[in-house]
């Protein structure tokens, strides 16, 4: 065993690890097939994903790209009087599309992600909602560019299945690319119900899903694959990472020559600490969200991971003294909880 998974053995076996790299690949996929592929019964792939989400350890949610819809995302930077600085975090996490929000180690910066689905709500989030609050003194606003793929999402437990069984599993959706589609999806009110259950928990039912919309649950099935192959609709999970044994996360602001931006954010997103990297506008262009065992490790992947690679001008390391939202979920006292 790897030395740096000493810390989430303790609460994650082989098993479960298996079971986690099965829904990152496939968050819908049916725990029959899972079994099956991983040489266990229905009911113990069950069994253990009740175990994972009432221990607080992962949560499956529906999200909803707004490129496809015509919009884009924003990560926003804001400086706020540290006594100031949680109430702020709290109302953002509040906010159901602003997602990633954190306090920096710095005590006064609090940096979140949104993605407003509409103009006008882009307008009331950007202009006037966030400006305005008595707790933002300074804010910064840099819009995502390009988010670079991976090819395997953070955990990464392929490792722990054989090859024939990461052929059965399939390959993980490929990310959409942020140039959008030819014409704008548009989203009728039934697809809005669908995707708030799918965003609540992402493998509901395609018969609870069909009792909220007045659909078929063959047709709500047939309309979740268009929305997902439009790229409308991806799936997400969130983990509880302290209790995974990673207690030391940060976001790294780099500034990169434009000439070297596309490799350098490729390069990045092969680092095994990495669980997000992006290209942005602003006065730095290329965004990481790292995560880490402790500081040593953050330090080592800082001087030699990132020090390695050609095109870096500069870096501004902030760790995160604490998060209060992920994708879709809230945290409390490291466990992952559905957003009310």
């Amino acid at each position: 065993m790897d030395g740096e998974d000493l810390g989430e053995s303790a609460v994650l076996d082989v098993l479960d690890k298996q079971i986690i790299h099965g829904l990152v690949t496939d968050a819908r996929i049916p725990f029959a097939r899972l079994g099956a592929i991983l040489g266990v019964s229905e009911q113990t792939v069950a069994r253990r994903y009740r175990s994972l989400r009432e221990r607080g350890m992962l949560h499956v949610a529906g999200q909803v790209n707004t490129v496809p819809l015509g919009r884009t995302r924003w990560i926003l930077r804001m400086r706020t009087a540290p006594n100031r600085a949680v109430a702020l975090a709290e109302a953002l996490a509040r906010q159901p599309d602003v997602s990633w929000v954190s306090l920096l180690a710095t005590g006064f910066e609090v940096t979140c992600v949104c993605r407003p689905r509409s103009v006008e709500r882009q307008d009331e989030l950007l202009l006037r909602m966030i400006p305005r609050a008595t707790q933002v003194l300074e804010l910064t606003v840099h819009e995502v560019m390009r988010q670079f793929p991976f090819a395997e999402e953070w955990p990464r437990y392929s490792r722990l299945l054989t090859a024939g069984q990461l052929r059965e599993l399939g390959p993980r959706p490929p990310m959409w690319e942020p140039r959008g589609p030819e014409k704008s999806v548009q989203l009728s009110r039934e697809d809005e119900a669908m995707l708030a259950i799918l965003g609540r928990d992402g493998r509901a039912s395609y018969a609870q899903i069909a009792t909220a919309t007045g659909w078929s649950s063959s047709r709500v099935a047939r309309r979740m694959s268009e929305l997902i192959a439009s790229g409308v609709l991806y799936f997400d999970l969130d983990f509880a990472l302290e209790r995974m044994g990673y207690v030391s996360r940060a976001l790294l602001w780099m500034r990169v020559r434009p000439g070297d931006l596309e490799a350098v954010g490729r390069a990045v997103a092969t680092h095994p600490e990495v669980a997000f990297v992006a290209a942005t506008t602003g006065t730095v262009n290329l965004v990481a969200a790292v995560v880490c065992h402790d500081t040593a490790h953050l330090y080592r992947y800082v001087t030699e991971s990132l020090g390695a690679l050609p095109g870096i001008n500069d870096v501004q390391v902030l760790s995160a003294l604490r998060m209060f939202k992920q994708s879709s979920t809230l945290l409390d006292d490291r466990k992952v909880g559905v957003v009310p």
